[in-house]
């Protein structure tokens, strides 16, 4: 499913209007259009989700050198993961704006045991101090193969933890802190690993992926359709194949990129994969 399906709409490409003597001896406008670009990017523990520095933590311009570009959301600043950026403020806002109902992609790690019942709780929606979530898609999973976190997690050695994978399609704040909080389960680690089809796919901590966004044309009936039949048939267990802005094969311009060094070795990290993580891999 393209993007364009799964957001519904079409993107716009931004076009500029250019008088270029030289070009056209006629002196009409010479038409420049421009795709919207988007930004993933795997945000380290401690870094804000704002380019400028507040309170002694850091901001994205430590991570990311492109300029026009801003978050579609948020993640807080003591979570992980996958934080998207753009140049285009209307696909900005149907990534972030609730009312589109995006679904993202949680691990946490928790403190306790999972029970049955709890994981029914959080299926059913949870009552916090703001209201009631919508219902969550929640599961255990195995301990992922994840990069160690700086600072490191403080466990206490009497009591277990377990990894829960939680799908919401809410904003709130710190809402899967409260929602796990709620039904006895507090968030000792939090990473985000999808937004919709944009994964952390390949990215270490620290990196970011500029891809280029392309329009479909008007295709407004067939964009409806593929978004119906992704809905009515969701990615079943074991597919262990790559999503992204492109996953039906469209052209899209990507580059990876890690500040001040080269492109580093993917992680063993899959989130695409709807069936855990990589038992193989240790942390």
């Amino acid at each position: 499913m393209s993007v364009v399906a799964q957001l519904r709409r079409p993107i716009m490409w931004r076009c500029l209007s250019v008088h270029h003597r030289d070009m056209w001896s006629s002196g009409k406008p010479v038409i420049i259009c421009f795709m919207p670009i988007l930004v993933r990017f795997n945000k380290p523990y401690g870094v804000l989700s704002q380019f400028t520095d507040s309170d002694g933590h850091p901001g994205l311009a430590h991570h990311i050198s492109l300029k026009g570009v801003y978050p579609a959301g948020r993640l807080d600043r003591d979570s992980e993961g996958l934080l998207l950026l753009t140049d285009d403020g209307a696909l900005q806002a149907r990534i972030s704006h609730p009312r589109f109902k995006l679904a993202k992609t949680y691990w946490a790690q928790v403190e306790g045991e999972i029970s049955e019942a709890q994981l029914a709780q959080l299926r059913r929606g949870v009552t916090l101090n703001d209201g009631p979530t919508l219902p969550a898609e929640a599961r255990r999973i195995d301990e992922p193969a994840l990069w160690p976190r700086n600072p490191p997690v403080r466990f206490r050695k009497t009591v277990p933890t377990a990894w829960l994978e939680l799908i919401i399609r809410e904003g709130r704040n710190r809402q899967v802190r409260r929602m796990t909080a709620a039904v006895g389960l507090p968030t000792l680690r939090l990473i985000r690993v999808r937004i919709g089809d944009w994964t952390l796919d390949g990215l270490e901590p620290g990196d970011f992926a500029v891809e280029q966004i392309a329009a479909d044309g008007d295709n407004s009936a067939s964009t409806q359709r593929l978004a119906e039949r992704q809905r009515s048939s969701p990615r079943r267990s074991g597919d262990n194949r790559r999503l992204s802005s492109q996953p039906d094969g469209k052209a899209g311009s990507r580059t990876r990129a890690r500040p001040g060094s080269q492109p580093s070795r993917k992680s063993g990290l899959n989130p695409g994969s709807k069936s855990g993580p990589n038992p193989g891999k240790q942390r």
